[in-house]
């Protein structure tokens, strides 16, 4: 076990493992959930501020966001080493990341797992090349106009 973690509530704990996943538990030991998916070691796990999430970092290069239910939510990529430490912002509404590859990152979180968020922006900034293209935007019904 690399790290462990209570929940905001105290009510569970999350640990990083180096069989390549981390573990919900509650208090009395009774495992909740496995986050399994990470390549490598997982360096280490921590709850969000409301509790509802999970972020796992890991020695294959990512970094994972999971529900209590052990389900993944994301997945983020960008180091190029080993990722140490993952953490989120006390508003819950940034993640920062810490590698080997000697950078931190910063991820908004509002675009973290939310598929429609980003599609919504990328039509959104494509909008005027639609209006001049609109048999482009028929072959993307995802995208709607205003």
């Amino acid at each position: 076990v690399n790290s462990a973690n209570f929940s905001p509530d105290g009510q569970r704990i999350v640990t990083a493992s180096s069989d390549n996943t981390a573990r919900v538990w509650d208090l009395s030991g009774q495992q909740l959930a496995i986050l399994k998916g990470h390549q490598n070691y997982v360096y280490s796990a921590k709850f969000s501020p409301d509790g509802q999430r999970i972020v796992t970092a890991s020695f294959d290069s990512t970094v994972r966001v999971w529900d209590l239910s052990g389900q993944l939510l994301a997945e983020l990529q960008g180091h190029q080493n080993y990722v140490r430490s993952a953490n989120f912002s006390p508003d819950g509404q940034r993640i920062v990341t810490a590698s080997d590859d000697n950078t931190a990152i910063v991820w908004n979180v509002e675009s973290v797992g939310n598929l429609d968020l980003l599609l919504a922006r990328g039509c959104n900034w494509l909008k005027d090349y639609f209006v001049t293209h609109p048999e482009e935007l028929a072959k993307l019904p995802v995208c709607q106009l205003n």
